[in-house]
């Protein structure tokens, strides 16, 4: 089926496309099993919970496993790029990195060109821990019990609603230069 075609939902009704809405079922979308970000929630809590059962015995977190995949990745990375990578705030990633400089894993340091960046860098044993993570992807891969062209897709159609959601967000910031927390 592609992406034209209408799929029919749960009701026997054709599938709603952007902004489509038969009128009288604005009240079918007020059910939580039926909210987009519920069911992503819930799929980021259960991925969490396989994370924290994977990479117990490396020592890390689900978040402190992405900064060392991005280390792992590019090498030596300013914590700015690592928030705008990992999507994270520096209130969020600074207790984060000294977890792992507490660890031995990561180094952090200020730049020469640059006081006030820093740098994170991998340590040796930051470097080591790379060859005993190789298997958790596999494991990841295991446990959602998606084949390989479907997690593929899957990650695409994940990408495509960020991206679409991202460019939302920054649209109504324009659109809507009243202060957060603004009645309208």
């Amino acid at each position: 089926m592609s992406h034209q075609e209408s799929r029919p939902t749960e009701a026997g009704r054709p599938a709603a496309g952007p902004g489509d809405v038969a009128p009288g079922v604005e009240d079918d979308f007020l059910v939580l099993d039926r909210q987009i970000c519920f069911s992503l929630n819930a799929a980021s809590r259960a991925f969490n919970g396989v994370y924290r059962v994977v990479l117990k015995e490396l020592g890390l977190t689900y978040p402190q496993y992405l900064v060392m995949l991005v280390l792992w990745e590019h090498g030596t990375t300013p914590v700015k790029g690592l928030g705008e990578r990992l999507r994270l705030d520096s209130g969020t990633l600074s207790p984060l990195l000294k977890r792992l400089e507490a660890a031995g894993l990561v180094r952090r340091e200020r730049s020469a060109e640059d006081e006030r960046s820093v740098q994170i860098h991998l340590t040796p044993d930051g470097e080591a821990l790379r060859d005993r993570a190789r298997r958790v992807p596999l494991r990841i891969a295991a446990a959602t019990g998606l084949g390989h062209q479907d997690a593929l897709a899957l990650r695409a159609l994940l990408d495509g609603l960020t991206e679409a959601l991202d460019d939302f967000t920054r649209t109504e910031a324009v659109a809507d230069p009243s202060p957060p927390g603004t009645v309208r």
